[in-house]
């Protein structure tokens, strides 16, 4: 019994970990963050930079907002919530600054707005300021990580058809790192990039087709009966959600539906 309870309790600490990662990942599900998604992944570096500073505010700041939760006056929460994560945004620029001064450089104002960032304050609000700090931890891993992966899967793409690079390096070496035939590395220099894919529209092209990827991916799994989350980990629709209390209107902690679907089964 003692084992099975134990394994129930790990079980829901690390759901949060893959919450964000996958099922609610803050990018491709969520779409939160669209402005620094669209915005620094001109490559994959700029992108896996970007998603793990943020990774880092986001974990630290859930940490120390759980840990006071219960100490901050509900009136000020919002206003104290900035402040704790403006200090580690602080903290991880000025470490930027000291020792990745070219990734810095590469980011830019964006590393400060990082304080506004909507994926930051909300997972504060709606998780952090309602649970303990290790699975507030979790949650801060597991959605930085999640936000990490989209940036650089974007900034990966964008790179190799915008630049013709991967991490910074060309295809041409590539093609003579691992020995590739003379002819394809001719071809593969000749080959002139898009280079409307590391501009600004270039972001919106690739998520949208990232997008629609996983979209009929979802439609798919629905045509087969198979269950499918819709932008929260409940499994209902937030957006046309009645039920305005709804305890689990941002992450579902017990794996249960949230209360409109208790209420539609009642009904049944």
């Amino acid at each position: 019994m003692s084992e099975m309870n134990t394994s129930k309790k790990n079980s829901n600490v690390v759901a949060p970990l893959i919450n964000g990662l996958l099922k609610e990942n803050p990018t491709f599900v969520l779409m939160l963050g669209m402005c620094p998604t669209l915005a620094v992944t001109t490559s994959a570096i700029n992108g896996m930079g970007m998603g793990l500073t943020t990774a880092a505010v986001l974990t630290m700041s859930n940490i120390i907002i759980s840990l006071l939760r219960n100490i901050i006056p509900d009136k000020v929460r919002i206003p104290a919530f900035i402040v704790i994560i403006a200090s580690f945004v602080t903290i991880v620029g000025q470490f930027l600054q000291a020792y990745l001064p070219a990734l810095n450089d590469s980011l830019g104002m964006f590393i400060p707005l990082i304080v506004v960032n909507c994926i930051i304050l909300g997972r504060a609000e709606a998780f952090a300021s309602k649970n303990n700090p290790i699975a507030s931890a979790f949650d801060g891993l597991g959605m930085g990580l999640g936000f990490t992966i989209a940036l650089t899967i974007i900034g990966t793409i964008r790179e190799m058809i915008g630049a013709h690079k991967v991490f910074g390096i060309s295809f041409a070496d590539i093609a003579t790192i691992v020995h590739a035939p003379a002819s394809v590395s001719e071809w593969l220099s000749a080959q002139s990039p898009i280079a409307i894919f590391v501009m600004a529209p270039g972001a919106f092209f690739v998520l949208a087709c990232l997008t629609a990827m996983q979209n009929c991916i979802k439609n798919r799994k629905l045509a087969k009966g198979e269950k499918t989350k819709i932008q929260s980990g409940c499994g209902q629709d937030c957006l046309e959600c009645s039920d305005t209390g709804c305890a689990h209107r941002f992450y579902d902690q017990d794996g249960k539906d949230c209360a409109i679907g208790k209420k539609e089964e009642n009904n049944d």
